[in-house]
């Protein structure tokens, strides 16, 4: 009879394991998941924020009419509010990226103000290039 006992309760803590196991890989798979969906999100948002503030810049410094200035002004407002969501969404499931992405954010942010053509294009690619960072960071990091 305790031959049966033992045999049933080691049948019931190998399940258990096998099940536990298989959670958390399975929590794991979706962690990694949406830390991947983040690091996505938000490096769209920094190339749709960085396009939008080189148009800006460049119609600025071209001297553009008002109302077009304005529109892409309006523009690079929006896609500036975009980052925010990707931004703290990785922040929370990757908060080794924090940093890293924070500084690919400030990167596309120092686009404003320049004070020509070449220090437009010098800005974009340094913000490109902190972009990237971010993707190889995440890329070790996952």
């Amino acid at each position: 009879m305790w031959a049966s006992v033992i045999a049933v309760v080691g049948t019931l803590l190998g399940s258990l394991t096998t099940f536990l196991v298989q959670q958390r890989a399975a929590d794991r798979a979706t962690l990694r998941r949406d830390r991947l969906a983040a690091v996505t999100a938000l490096t769209v948002a920094l190339a749709d924020h960085r396009r939008a503030m080189w148009v800006r810049e460049d119609l600025r410094l071209a001297g553009a009419d008002a109302a077009d200035y304005e529109a892409a002004r309006a523009e690079s407002h929006a896609t500036r509010s975009a980052l925010t969501a990707p931004l703290t969404t990785l922040a929370i499931l990757a908060p080794a990226l924090a940093d890293v992405a924070q500084d690919a954010a400030a990167a596309t942010y120092r686009l404003r103000g320049a004070e020509s053509p070449q220090a437009l294009n010098d800005s974009r690619e340094a913000a490109i290039t902190a972009c990237e960072r971010l993707i190889r960071e995440a890329s070790e990091t996952f």
